[in-house]
């Protein structure tokens, strides 16, 4: 086989480096329920409805919230692993189609992903070399191209290609597999790489390798990253903006130190005072918010948040907020109606301090 895919030294940047890596426009994914009888109405699970954002050229979007809310179908979605019912994508000023626009397979090429299950994610029958070979071999790179491709970026994620090549999945550790399954997604030079709790299921002396790793390769190869996680320190560490999803929709979104210094939604506050502090005198001593998420098959009507919120009131159960920027900060923004002037809700912000509505909530 000729060597007829050539993997490109340097990424062609169409729009500059302004205009953001990714756009996604008002994307949708509603899941089907089996209804119980003949007659039953349809349902469906409102999973990822109506997210838009977009993540700027080397930087790194962090998506947190509880399980349940959207963080992952919404990186499967951009992902083109599942099809969305309704939205768009943009990359790099251009479309994302498989009849117009770019092209499918170079999107792909563009974009990898790495998942949490590090063990499922690779081919038991493979070893780790056939297994980050076996990518560019698809598109046309010789076997001995791809190998030594292959042994470079073993090399290069801390792993020697002479002592760990030759082995399965099985015979390697957690950690291990993870740094073989960044190894195969770099094979293909992308420019995004989606990373959905791709460090959950290590201890913390391996996680925080991994993310050091993953910190290098950002800064050598110029990569963008949509980081998912549970771990609010971790997305701190590595985020450049945050964006706090809740129930298929965003909360808020913005820089990564205003949100962890200054949040506005009382959600992400909430989320912010689950993370154990270090200090005694800042310790959590009652549950901000009670109870569980709505049912996402029958959200909730207005905001989503209202039935466990303790500054809702009539408008938050009536009317949708919408996403708006936090007093002058265009890069923040947050859907709540307290940051809302004209909302209706008697604490919403009246002189440019979108905090001044947030008294009495948990920090």
């Amino acid at each position: 086989m000729n060597t007829t895919f050539a993997m490109p030294t340097v990424h062609q940047d169409r729009g500059g480096p302004q205009q953001p890596l990714l756009q996604v426009r008002d994307l949708k994914k509603y899941f089907p329920v089996r209804a119980a009888g003949l007659s039953a109405k349809p349902q469906f699970v409102h999973a990822v409805d109506g997210v838009s954002f977009s993540v700027a050229k080397g930087q790194t979007l962090g998506i947190v919230g509880e399980s349940g809310c959207g963080k992952s179908t919404t990186a499967r979605l951009v992902a083109k692993l599942m099809a969305p019912d309704s939205g768009s994508l943009v990359f790099d000023g251009e479309g994302v189609d498989e009849f117009r626009g770019l092209a499918l397979k170079d999107f792909r090429r563009d974009l990898q992903m790495v998942f949490q299950d590090s063990f499922a994610s690779l081919n038991p029958r493979l070893t780790v070399l056939q297994t980050i070979a076996f990518g560019p071999q698809v598109h046309g790179m010789g076997a001995g191209a791809a190998e030594q491709l292959a042994r470079e970026l073993l090399a290069r994620v801390g792993m020697e290609p002479a002592q760990f090549g030759g082995r399965y999945p099985h015979a390697l550790s957690g950690g291990q597999r993870q740094r073989v399954n960044i190894a195969r997604a770099l094979a293909f030079d992308p420019r995004l790489l989606i990373l959905d709790e791709a460090v959950a299921a290590l201890d913390k002396s391996v996680q925080a390798q991994v993310l050091n790793l993953l910190q290098e390769l950002k800064a050598e190869r110029q990569l963008t990253y949509l980081f998912i996680s549970h771990d609010l320190h971790v997305v701190h560490y590595v985020s450049d903006q945050v964006m706090v999803m809740y129930l298929g929709q965003i909360v808020e979104i913005g820089p990564v130190q205003r949100i962890y210094g200054h949040a506005v939604h009382p959600y992400t506050r909430a989320l912010l005072s689950a993370v154990p502090s270090m200090d005694p005198a800042r310790r959590t001593l009652a549950s901000p918010i009670s109870g569980d998420p709505p049912n996402p098959i029958n959200p909730p009507a207005g905001c989503r948040f209202h039935d466990r919120c303790p500054k809702a009131q009539a408008v938050c159960k009536a009317q949708a907020p919408r996403l708006l920027p936090v007093a002058r900060d265009g890069a923040h923004q947050v859907a709540c109606h307290l940051n809302e002037p004209q909302s209706g809700h008697s604490d919403a912000v009246r002189a440019g301090s979108a905090a001044a509505g947030l008294q009495g909530v948990p920090a």
